[in-house]
């Protein structure tokens, strides 16, 4: 204890120091008594017990090897939950962030937001206050809102599936510079996938809720207060309106709009726009009662 104490003392700038002082200052921390060394400046104490800790300013561990060489002196261990981040983060001093995490540079998390085992959050990704983040997430591109929970395994934010044919027959990959932009309390269930813009930035509406194994392509914009099921399908540049309902399995093709309170039956395939509220179901989505029609008549042909 002494020893590593001496060590501390040493590598804050002090020539001298005296044990005893630091303990009787600290009565809280430490109960073992030392004898008395030489005494020590207060500029030295007051770089060595300073408590007054800016609010994204915590106390951290530069990251070291077995042998106490520093391994990487921009990533430090985070004082609460063991994980790692870059010096350029900014993180509020009540985040957790479990061992195995990594926040890189000028990365921003609020107020009690929770980042999980093995978990990647990329350069210049903003977490929201009281946000829940599960094991093995990789955020990079994106904003998420407060009060949000993001399930195991999901990943936001990386490229969207564009390309083109050159003047030789080759595909060439379309740039993907744009962002991801999660509101507030949204939920996303476990393995969804969400691509970042291209052409515009891909947006999810406050209070929406996705189920596990959804694919969101990029630039799509999904309104306030939506629902959408499992295996869901949404390709690149999707309007969707607000209080959407996507039953599982539901395909939408790109460049589609749909209007606000517009409820999909499981498996539909949207082909063209939707314009009117109301329920809508098969391939191609027509409403509801039409489809049941046709379900009805095609059974009686086969009878």
């Amino acid at each position: 204890m002494a020893f590593r104490l001496r060590k501390l003392l040493l590598t804050n700038g002090c020539s001298s120091y005296n044990i005893s002082t630091v303990m009787a200052n600290n009565k809280n921390k430490y109960s073992t008594v030392f004898t008395p060394l030489r005494p020590i400046s207060n500029t030295c104490m007051n770089n060595f017990l300073s408590t007054d800790q800016s609010t994204f300013k915590p106390q951290v561990d530069s990251l070291k090897s077995d042998d106490d060489a520093v391994v990487d002196q921009d990533f430090q261990k985070w004082h609460n939950g063991g994980g790692t981040f870059h010096k350029s983060a900014y993180i509020h001093r009540t985040a957790v962030i479990e061992f195995g995490a990594v926040v890189h540079s000028q990365s921003l998390l609020g107020e009690n937001v929770s980042i999980g085992s093995g978990v990647v959050v990329g350069p210049d990704v903003t977490i929201g206050q009281s946000t829940r983040v599960g094991y093995n997430v990789a955020l990079t591109n994106c904003t998420i809102g407060d009060s949000c929970v993001i399930h195991n395994g999901v990943c936001i934010g990386q490229d969207g599936f564009g390309f083109l044919v050159d003047e030789q027959g080759n595909m060439l990959k379309k740039p993907q510079h744009l962002n991801v932009k999660i509101g507030n309390h949204v939920e996303i269930g476990a393995n969804t996938c969400i691509d970042r813009g291209s052409w515009r930035d891909t947006i999810v509406g406050d209070h929406t809720k996705i189920d596990n194994l959804v694919q969101i392509g990029h630039n799509v914009q999904i309104g306030k207060n939506c629902m959408i099921c499992g295996q869901v399908g949404i390709a690149g540049s999707v309007t969707m309106g607000d209080y959407v309902t996507l039953g599982g399995r539901v395909a939408i093709r790109d460049h589609v709009c749909i209007a606000s309170r517009v409820r999909l039956a499981a498996s539909s395939c949207v082909t063209k726009d939707i314009n009117q509220p109301g329920d809508y179901g098969g391939f191609p989505a027509m409403p509801i009662g039409k489809w049941r029609r046709q379900v009805a008549a095609q059974r009686q042909t086969f009878k």
